[in-house]
Order: C-alpha cells, then structure tokens, then sequence
C-alpha cells in the first residue's frame, strides 16, 4: 500500500485515469483487507502505518489538484500586508507591476482561477500566511508547510476518533476506514486540501458535548465554520437537540468564533468580494453532480440553455427545506443521534450540489464512522470514478462514468435509508 500511494503521489498524473483507478482499486481493497482481518491489531500500528504512508509523501508536487498556487499566493498578499480578497490575481499583477515577482508570475501561471476573487475564509489565509512566511518565495517549500500543517491536522483527528470510539465504544480497528482510505490521504496530505480540519474541528465539537463543555463545544463548532462555512448549514440540527438548543453557553462560543473567524472580512468590505466570489462559484461552476446534472438535461430540453443560474438557488432552497424537515422529525435525543443526523445533512446537500469535488466527502465520511451508514465509505471509493474527467483533453466528464458512480451510491443509500428501517435504534447509546 505504501508503494502504491508513493506512485500515485509522485509519478502518475490525474490524466492518466486508468492507472490511478488500478491503484487507487488496490489500495481502497487492501485497506478492507485489513479491516476484516484486523481483529486485534492495536491503534499504534494503525498509527504508525498512516503516518508513515502521509510522511513519505511530504515533498510531492500536488498532481490531482491545482488549487496550492492560489494557497501560496493569497498567503503571499497577506505576507506583503495587502488584501487577497480586493482584487483578482489578474488585476492584482497589472495594478502593482512594482510587486509583482518571477516567484507570483510562476503561481499565476500555474493557477486555476486567476480571474476571481479569493473564496477562502480569513481562518485559511492565516494558515496560507504560514506558508508563504516560511516559503520565502519558493513553491517546493510553501507546498511543504502546507503539507507538514495538514498532517498535523490529521493527526488530531486520529486521536479524536480514538478518543470518541472509545467513548462510544467502538472498535479501534474502526480507525483503518479514515486514516489509511486513499480519499483522505490523497486529497488532504497529497493534495493539499483543508476538509481534514473541518472535520478536526467538528469533532472537538461532539467530544466537547459528550464533557458537558457547551461553550467550548459551541466555539469549535464556530472555528470549523470559520474554515470552510459549510457547517453552518448544521445550525437546524442544533436547534433539535435539547442539549444545545438550551445551552445559552453553546450558543455564546458560536457566536465567539464565528465573529473571530469572519470580523475580519469587514476590513475595506472584503466581504463583498467574497461573497461575490461565492455567487459566481454557485451559479458557474459544474463538476461530478448527480441530481443537478439531471435536472439541467431537463432544462436544456424545455428551454435550449444551461439553466445553471435558474436551478442552483432551487436546488439550494430544497436543500434548506430538506435540512430543516430532518432536523424536526428526527430530533436527536443523543450524540450518536446527532452523528447521523449531519450525516444525512451532508449527504443531502452534495447529492444535490452541481460541484461535487471528491474532498467535499470528507467530513461527512468521518462523521459516518459513528454511525451504521455505509454510503460514505462506499463513496470515498466510487468518487475516483470523478478523475476520468481529467483524462480527456477537454476535461469533459463521461456520462457513463457519472452513471457507475451515482448507481453505487444510490444502491447503497437505499440500503442504508431503506432497507435498514431500524437505522436510529441500531445506534450506540451516546451522551
């Protein structure tokens, strides 16, 4: 597995689909291998196997992603003391040709998105910062900062998943399934993404609640938010769990972060750069849907155009709906409660999301982990099917490759959701 994840990282890039998928089928397998083999193994081995594995990736250049020149030049804006959220890097390089740089016309040239303003919360810079205040204008080292972070990151969330299988007493085998599953090693220490904090973050939050430390638990709620915003669509199921709806404590901590997190946006009003750069990546963007692909064909039919701008805020309002309807009528009565409640939240939200990236899984998928739904899991291992995109020279996605992708999955939400009725009484009792 090691050499196999030592392959993919440094010498197969993401256009050569059919070799990534041979690895990436091995190593997913041997990962179960070792699930259902491993009885007594001990969490130190787990630990050190995954560990290693993430360090021996540790100088790589990012080949299934391009978002890290965006990570080093935002974190350079900041390390010149400007702001990365006033101006796109294209107007950024023709505004102020006295700053400019061979080492930010080398991240120009290898960005993705160099025409829109920045789409990462102020809690990001600051960990781009880092980066480029280390880097001192190299890329090789700014992409080694960031990498060095996120395995520390990871190593949090290993020890808050040991810490909350044991105290929902599961199995520590349980961990094989998150730190050695090739989604998560290959998009947040391979490719430089920051889904494994959200999900560090979310879990000092359960465990927080599980000690009675409401304040503490609302703040790192708030933090994970400041992250990635996408936990704020978990506000509902708070608001359905006796222990935090009444919990004035909870409620302060949230409100604590999320100012500290965002206040900062209100400097030369970032925020509606920022916001303007979410509305765009709302209603431009499409990469691996599933429902909303469906519902586009629908609308080339009836009216002959991309209905993009139309069916993202629908879609967004039923998503809403959606959340708000299960987090009434489930109304957790415990922390395992809780753990499949936003497990169902997040699964709602991308299956109806027009961009759904691989790492977008992640949270969710280590959420599942405390629950007895299996689609997440399944998922990590379907969603390389996405990668075929990348091997046509147009980037166009394969509607058979959507169509084996969203098959698995849909077989194994009907059988998480309806073939095992007793889905909640199956839930280990939590506090």
């Amino acid at each position: 597995m090691a050499v196999g994840f030592f392959f993919l990282a440094y010498y197969i890039p993401r256009e050569n689909f059919w070799l990534t998928f041979t690895i990436y089928s091995f190593l997913f397998g041997g990962m179960l291998v070792l699930y259902f083999l491993s009885a007594q193994l001990k969490w130190q081995w787990i630990f050190v196997g995954g560990l290693l594995i993430r360090l021996s990736l540790l100088i790589a250049i990012p080949k299934w992603s391009d978002d890290y020149p965006r990570f080093l030049w935002d974190g350079e804006l900041v390390k010149m003391s400007q702001n990365p959220y006033l101006e796109t890097p294209q107007s950024w390089l023709q505004n102020h040709p006295e700053s400019a740089s061979p080492y930010l016309a080398d991240l120009f040239e290898a960005m993705n998105s160099p025409q829109y303003f920045s789409v990462y919360p102020p809690l990001n810079q600051a960990i781009f910062y880092v980066a480029a205040w280390g880097a001192n204008l190299d890329t090789q080292t700014g992409i080694l900062i960031l990498r060095a972070i996120l395995i520390l990151g990871e190593i949090g969330v290993f020890f808050g998943l040991l810490k909350l299988f044991d105290h929902f007493q599961f199995p520590s085998k349980k961990l094989i399934l998150y730190w050695l599953n090739p989604l998560v090693i290959m998009e947040i220490t391979g490719n430089l993404h920051f889904e494994g904090f959200v999900l560090l973050l979310l879990l000092a939050s359960v465990y927080a609640l599980s000690k009675n430390r409401n304040m503490i638990s609302g703040g790192f709620w708030g933090l994970s938010i400041g992250m990635k915003l996408l936990p704020l669509m978990l506000i509902p199921t708070f608001f359905s769990f006796d222990k935090t709806r009444k919990s004035k404590a909870f409620w302060v901590g949230s409100a604590i972060a999320i100012i500290a997190s965002f206040v900062w946006l209100l400097i030369d009003d970032s925020w509606l750069y920022f916001l303007q750069s979410l509305k765009l990546y709302q209603g431009k963007f499409e990469f691996n849907a599933s429902i909303y692909y469906l519902l586009r064909e629908v609308g080339f039919w009836i009216k002959g155009y991309n209905v993009i701008g139309e069916l993202t805020p629908i879609l967004s309002g039923i998503t809403l709906l959606g959340i708000l309807y299960f987090s009434w009528k489930r109304k957790p009565q415990n922390l395992s409660h809780l753990m499949d409640l936003w497990v169902l939240v997040y699964l709602l939200y991308l299956v109806l999301q027009p961009v759904v990236h691989p790492w977008y899984l992640i949270p969710a998928f280590g959420l599942s982990l405390f629950t007895d739904k299996k689609a997440f899991l399944i998922w990590t291992f379907a969603a390389i099917l996405s990668y075929q995109a990348y091997s046509d020279l147009n980037y166009r996605e394969s509607p058979i490759f959507l169509f084996l992708e969203y098959s698995i999955l849909a077989i194994v939400i009907y059988w998480d959701y309806f073939i095992e009725t007793d889905d909640l009484n199956s839930l280990s009792n939590g506090n």
